[in-house]
């Protein structure tokens, strides 16, 4: 079997954390290591690098030694001007690698063969983007982006106002990859302080799985 193609991956930590009463959702701690701690072990070893989209003041992640990329879109345009952020890095300063592939950086229970997964789906649909599935629910901000359409997503960005990842994914043709959501979830997010105590409750289950 060849080899999967060179991917990025991009953690996207920009979102403003309405639900959680503000600041960085990410930076809350399961099993006493960050939420973004568990997603950079998890997907560090997929990738040949990774990026953390990310908005204002970037000292304060600092410590995870990544490489930090504001959106360009102004007005936080959602995921999509993540992603954006992430392909135009990646063609300035790695252009041979023609993959990025993007997960939330709360999500700590991110699969150890999402990439694989992801190229898999793609490839066999005949299609240049895929994203994750699971339980009968799709999960479009975990996603497989090719260089060759950051200029598209720009015009759709800046020109259309399209902030919905689902919505431009579906022009291009998009795969799903699905994983079971028993007896863990891998697309797990925290998005409330509840959901914390969830996490440390699925971590004790799941262990280091």
């Amino acid at each position: 079997m060849a080899a999967d193609p060179t991917t990025l991956g991009l953690l996207l930590a920009g979102g403003l954390a309405r639900r959680m009463g503000g600041g960085d959702k990410p930076l809350h701690t399961i099993a006493g290591r960050s939420m973004l701690a568990h997603v950079i072990e998890r997907l560090s070893s997929q990738c040949a690098g990774l990026l953390l989209n990310a908005n204002g003041d970037p000292v304060r992640f600092a410590d995870y030694g990544l490489p930090i990329i504001a959106d360009d879109v102004p007005d936080f345009a959602g995921p999509l001007a993540g992603i954006l952020a992430g392909l135009d890095w990646l063609a300035t300063n790695r252009p041979e690698t023609e993959w990025l592939v993007s997960v939330a950086a709360d999500t700590p229970f991110i699969p150890r063969d999402l990439v694989a997964r992801l190229h898999a789906a793609r490839e066999e649909a005949g299609v240049p983007l895929a994203c994750a599935a699971s339980g009968g629910r799709t999960h479009p901000v975990i996603g497989l982006w090719p260089v060759s359409l950051r200029q598209d997503l720009r015009h759709a960005l800046m020109v259309e106002d399209e902030r919905k990842v689902s919505r431009w994914a579906a022009r291009h043709g998009v795969a799903m990859a699905e994983w079971p959501a028993e007896p863990v979830d891998p697309f797990f997010n925290a998005n409330q302080p509840d959901d914390l105590a969830e996490a440390e409750r699925l971590y004790a289950m799941l262990g280091n799985a």
